[in-house]
């Protein structure tokens, strides 16, 4: 049975099942590890480079979103289909003039006490990229989703009158925890929610595309992409919608409180947010860096903070800037490491090309990704670091090359 439900123009098609998502994996293999006992780290910016020198590019090819090196693609249209979208459509979407990328997302129409709500069901690994950068920069609202809670749009928690932090019932489904609020700016879109969980909540697979391309060439755009859709298919433009800027809110993890993102509130105390100081101190080699940085991350291993070390930089010997802009030994992008940038030898300065600063601050930046947690949340917080599976592999061997060097 299929159930419809509609607001701001976009219609949601709900059915019963959804396939789950295979996740790609790349697998690369890695031996010949850097020695860490005689590598002193050194501090300091790069000196001016010759006119002739060509930045260094970035490792697995071009950053993308999520990670230090992000590059928000913010969509141009919203498809929502009422049916999932054949692959061969996707393909014929993807070759039209100016269209720069796409990624497609589960998504359907559930009802809350007789409230309908139109929801995505995403990666957010993925998803992050398409995000208003406001919202992209910060990790409570991708935490929340990782831990299969629901993220609202913000003009939904206020036209619903939603309180962050409480529960809400899913009429016939799961409960769901409202924890955070963002405004993510798709017309008719009142939230997110994790794969899985929309796969329990029933959401259709494959629902909803986002396309990427100029905002000149919106209106051509819709055209193309228009022509290539079966009847009843809805296409939104999206651009002038978005609201850039826009405070994110969380809940606390005791206590609902209102959504504030109108008003400008800041973020709620659970926010994993960057601490200001991660005293490490200067020990005198990578090895007792990386080992002491870990500990910025319980649960993190020192080997995985020494493999991204060697991939980023080769333990400071090329700090960059790389051609994305990325600097320092671990190769942070300056708007990152605002975020999560930290004080690691306590001299009063957070120093982007100070590998007493750097390295931990890498581990801040994993542990706000779930590193910490091990397992797959481990390999999706190094996928953060750099949107490429065969990086996520390069770094996963590596960092068992020195867990085997260095027991």
């Amino acid at each position: 049975m299929i159930t419809l439900a509609a607001a701001c123009g976009v219609v949601f098609a709900v059915l019963a099942a959804a396939q789950p998502a295979e996740v790609r994996r790349a697998v690369a293999a890695e031996s010949d590890v850097r020695d860490l006992t005689g590598l002193v780290p050194l501090t300091g910016a790069p000196a001016a480079r010759p006119a002739s020198v060509t930045p260094r590019p970035s490792p697995s090819g071009t950053r993308a979103a999520g990670g230090p090196g992000l590059t928000p693609t913010p969509p141009s249209l919203l498809v929502i289909s009422q049916s999932t979208l054949p692959q061969e459509t996707k393909d014929d979407i993807s070759r039209l003039k100016h269209v720069q990328k796409i990624d497609s997302f589960d998504g359907g129409a559930v009802k809350v006490s007789g409230i309908g709500l139109n929801l995505l069901a995403v990666d957010p690994a993925r998803f992050r990229a398409w995000a208003p950068k406001a919202v992209a920069d910060q990790p409570g609202v991708w935490n929340a989703l990782n831990n299969g809670e629901f993220v609202a749009d913000s003009s939904a928690t206020r036209r619903f009158g939603l309180v962050l932090g409480s529960e809400y019932q899913v009429d016939g489904g799961p409960r769901l925890r409202a924890a955070a609020s963002a405004p993510f700016g798709l017309p008719g879109v009142d939230g997110l929610v994790s794969e899985e969980t929309g796969r329990r909540l029933g959401l259709l697979p494959g629902v909803a595309l986002l396309v990427n391309g100029p905002e000149k060439a919106s209106a051509a755009l819709k055209s193309g992409v228009s022509k290539l859709l079966s009847p009843g298919t809805q296409v939104v433009v999206v651009g002038g919608n978005r609201t850039a800027g826009t405070v994110v809110e969380k809940a606390t993890a005791k206590k609902a409180v209102p959504d504030k993102a109108a008003t400008g509130g800041g973020a709620a105390a659970d926010e994993p947010v960057a601490a200001r100081r991660a005293t490490v101190g200067r020990p005198g080699s990578y090895l007792e860096l990386y080992r002491l940085s870990a500990g910025v991350c319980p649960g993190l291993s020192w080997t995985v903070l020494a493999a991204i070390g060697q991939v980023e930089s080769s333990h400071g010997r090329n700090n960059g800037p790389s051609s994305a802009g990325a600097q320092g030994p671990m190769q942070f992008m300056p708007a990152t490491w605002k975020a999560y940038g930290v004080d690691g030898d306590a001299d009063g300065v957070a120093d982007i090309w100070s590998p007493y600063d750097a390295v931990p601050s890498a581990a801040n930046y994993l542990c706000a990704n779930g590193a910490g947690q091990g397992g797959k949340k481990l390999e999706k917080a190094i996928w953060f670091y750099n949107h490429s599976w065969s990086y996520v592999a390069k770094v996963m061997s590596i960092s068992q090359a020195y867990a085997a060097t260095y027991p």
